[in-house]
């Protein structure tokens, strides 16, 4: 009797916690018409626990252009997986871009249509582009708005979180302009992010869930300024997923 308490005492242990409420993935029809997200969504939630389900309403979403992190392609189209600041999400993209999460994609079979590789080349090219603006304002904007999440330079390298890419990782990418001209618009930042005269109020049912970010347009192309011309980090030889 002891034997069989101490088995169903490991077997408890041993298995994942679904405790948690499932988290949404949003993707484009034809992911979602190929079958390949029912293949792999059970078998990253069987190993990790993390419950991630298709869901046209995620707060995950599948697109076929940046910005987000390229996880795996088809037929010539690379598809991106943008995520919020969250450990969970953050979980389920390393397993992606991992190799056990590679084959999984890869031993997906659909029944029509090319299959998904996560084999293929990222290349990561340095723009020269500047901005005009007042770059001084827009550091110290950086700092006093972005600082408290992104490494913005050596004056708070230490402040930034782990998770959060740096102005500089950020200036490397080829749509970094995109980026953050829009920055507003991509999770997590809407929840606690306005520009004067052109983003809606909050509901007053859902308050900023931090001390908000306000700024103006001008405020912006400060900040737009100020990137354009800092150092872009070295991501090495463009990225290959294989």
């Amino acid at each position: 009797m002891r034997f069989v308490l101490l088995c169903l005492s490991l077997t408890l242990s041993a298995t994942p916690s679904w405790s948690q409420e499932a988290i949404g993935l949003a993707a484009p029809a034809e992911v979602n018409d190929s079958g390949l997200l029912q293949h792999i969504l059970p078998r990253f939630s069987l190993k990790t626990g993390i419950r991630v389900i298709a869901d046209d309403a995620g707060i995950m979403e599948l697109v076929t252009a940046p910005p987000g992190d390229p996880v795996f392609a088809r037929e010539g189209v690379i598809y991106h997986l943008r995520t919020e600041e969250n450990d969970r999400q953050a979980r389920f993209l390393d397993w992606l871009q991992s190799d056990i999460g590679k084959r999984t994609v890869e031993s997906y079979a659909p029944e029509q249509g090319a299959p998904f590789t996560a084999s293929f080349d990222i290349e990561a090219v340095q723009s020269d582009e500047t901005v005009d603006g007042d770059t001084v304002l827009g550091e110290e904007l950086s700092m006093t708005h972005c600082g408290r999440c992104h490494v913005i330079g050596p004056k708070n390298r230490m402040n930034g979180l782990g998770s959060t890419p740096s102005f500089a990782v950020l200036r490397a990418m080829p749509d970094w302009s995109e980026r953050f001209e829009a920055f507003f618009a991509l999770n997590p930042h809407p929840a606690f992010t306005q520009i004067d005269g052109l983003t809606p109020p909050f509901d007053p049912e859902r308050p900023s869930p931090i001390y908000p970010v306000e700024m103006t347009l001008d405020d912006l192309d400060a900040i737009l300024a100020f990137v354009s011309r800092i150092d872009a980090a070295d991501l090495g030889a463009p990225l290959q997923f294989q």
